[in-house]
């Protein structure tokens, strides 16, 4: 019987397991090294060992009904997208609403988890943690690991030959935090991915001149929408899903593409992907496109060579005098704190969990790794959904099949990851698709047939709306009574925030009358001809 669950991390998906272990009836105790809650979104002015860091500018690339936990929706008031100090607000909300502060245990790093001698047979863990210097063992019956994927960089300095010459500075984006140091510097940033381009375009207002490497281009959208509406609400529904799924893949491909290029033609940037169809993450920066036609941040192609004072391309050119260079190039997963790494990482380092979630090995599923996905959808009701399942599995009512099976369907997933996203040891999922799995597993997920014989308004809403978080407590185990009333109203809170002065109605480009009036005119004019000879 589990009881005590041991849980790392005191960020959002921390937050979201304290919460969900208490709505099962369990005991959870959180581990947080720091001495705040909300992870990579608590902004610190100097980079801390063994934690997550952003910039001071960091904005979400989700909105506010996209991103939130599903039983607690952004106040009105809030903006759609959030600068990181606005979210971290609404996570400390959300911990004092649920009572969530006094399971967490703060400044106590966990340094060992290890099965117990007896683990075949209980399934229970000995968490080392240490606090002040001191340590304690604990036993728990199982482990939520919500530590996150943003902590340890991945600088490939030994890919880019003679850069032990350059006499100018590197680091990787992780330690950047604000720009001005950089003011008249020129600054080569190497990553076309979120982090590049917004620290690229923040430095083009202070910089010398800033150049962006990208080996392989990348889809570039805007968090605004067509007709000004936020990306994601317009993007990620289950109209939208399901028509992706029926399509044949080529026009499926011609209608993807043919959607990225529409706000501009990536060709004409530079931007355009290597292999333009494969759906990986786009990245979302509103200013970018402006920047590169304004001059101030130039693409360029991978770097092949470093010199001493000048950057050698793979085109052949040439930049001379570049003072910085900023590795915007990601992050590796690594949990030091497992006696046995091969529980988490095992074959060819990739993430071998079913589900992605549980690993497939163990004689007794009382482990999680939670958030360690990456998709369209934001991480808040991912992780949130993934703990909802992983108790239900650690309290057997959610009964998981043989090792050969999960492993089955882990090389199924991969082989599909390879097929739409061009790697199978990718994080990355479809979003809809993913929660809709694991939401039918606890029985959560809403049934469209039966919402539309009872609730067509709900119904049509579910269905052609945005897959926002709420429709995963409708029904079922964990149902909010609220969801109804947040999912039909989601609309007006995103308007709400945008619609600061009262503003008239577009006119009509082409008015509704003139046009009946046009397409009627002959025939009228016909029957009074007629009417005249008569």
């Amino acid at each position: 019987m589990v009881r005590r669950v041991a849980i790392v991390g005191a960020g959002v998906s921390g937050l979201a397991a304290i919460k969900c272990c208490r709505e099962e009836g369990l005991e959870p105790t959180c581990f947080e090294r720091s001495e705040d809650i909300g992870g990579l979104w608590r902004y610190m002015e100097h980079v801390e060992e063994g934690r997550a860091s952003i910039y001071r500018t960091v904005f979400t690339n989700s909105c506010k009904e996209m991103m939130c936990y599903p039983d607690f929706p952004f106040p009105d008031d809030h903006p759609n997208y959030m600068h990181n100090s606005k979210l971290q607000e609404y996570i400390w909300k959300f911990a004092e609403h649920f009572d969530l502060l006094r399971h967490i245990r703060f400044k106590t790093l966990v340094t060992k988890i290890k099965k117990r001698p007896n683990f075949s047979v209980t399934g229970q863990w000995d968490v080392v943690t240490e606090k002040e210097g001191k340590e304690e063992t604990g036993v728990f019956d199982a482990v939520m690991i919500c530590s996150g994927h943003h902590v340890y960089p991945n600088l490939p300095a030994a890919h880019f030959p003679g850069i032990q010459k350059f006499k100018g500075c590197y680091f990787h984006s992780r330690e950047y935090k604000e720009p001005e140091k950089f003011r008249g510097k020129k600054v080569l940033v190497i990553g076309l991915g979120n982090s590049g381009c917004d620290i690229a375009v923040e430095l083009s207002a202070v910089a010398s001149q800033v150049y962006l490497s990208s080996r392989s281009g990348s889809w570039v959208m805007s968090r605004v929408w067509e007709h000004g509406y936020p990306w994601d609400m317009m993007i990620v529904t289950r109209f939208q899903t399901w028509l992706s799924s029926i399509l044949p893949r080529a026009l499926s491909d011609w209608l993807y593409v043919r959607s990225m290029n529409r706000p501009f033609k990536h060709e004409n940037f530079g931007l355009m992907p290597v292999n333009g169809t494969l759906r990986k993450e786009p990245v979302f920066n509103d200013d970018l496109p402006s920047r590169i036609a304004c001059g101030v941040v130039v693409v360029k192609p991978n770097v092949k060579e470093f010199r001493e004072t000048s950057i050698l391309f793979q085109d052949g050119t040439v930049q001379e005098d570049v003072d910085v260079v900023i590795f915007a190039t990601g992050y590796s997963y690594s949990y030091p704190f497992m006696d046995d790494d091969s529980i988490i990482k095992s074959r060819d380092n990739e993430v071998t969990l079913y589900k992605g979630i549980i690993p497939p090995q163990l004689e007794k599923p009382t482990m999680a790794v939670i958030g360690l996905v990456q998709s369209l959808g934001a991480i808040i009701p991912t992780s949130e959904l993934q703990c909802r399942w992983a108790l239900k599995v650690f309290q057997g009512l959610c009964r998981l099949p043989p090792m050969s099976k999960m492993m089955d369907d882990i090389d199924e997933k991969s082989g599909k990851k390879l097929k739409w996203y061009g790697s199978s040891n990718t994080l990355q999922t479809d979003y809809i698709t993913y929660m809709d799995e694991l939401a039918t597993a606890i029985g959560v997920k809403p049934s469209l047939l039966k919402l539309l014989l009872t609730d067509p308004q709900l119904a049509l809403e579910v269905f052609f709306g945005p897959c926002t978080p709420y429709q995963f407590r409708l029904t079922g185990p964990g149902k909010w009574s609220g969801a109804r009333t947040a999912i039909l109203t989601q609309w007006d809170r995103t308007l709400g925030v945008t619609r600061t002065r009262v503003a008239p109605a577009t006119p009509l480009a082409f008015p509704i009358l003139a046009v009946l009036g046009m397409l009627f005119l002959p025939l009228l004019l016909m029957a009074f001809l007629a009417f005249l000879y008569c």
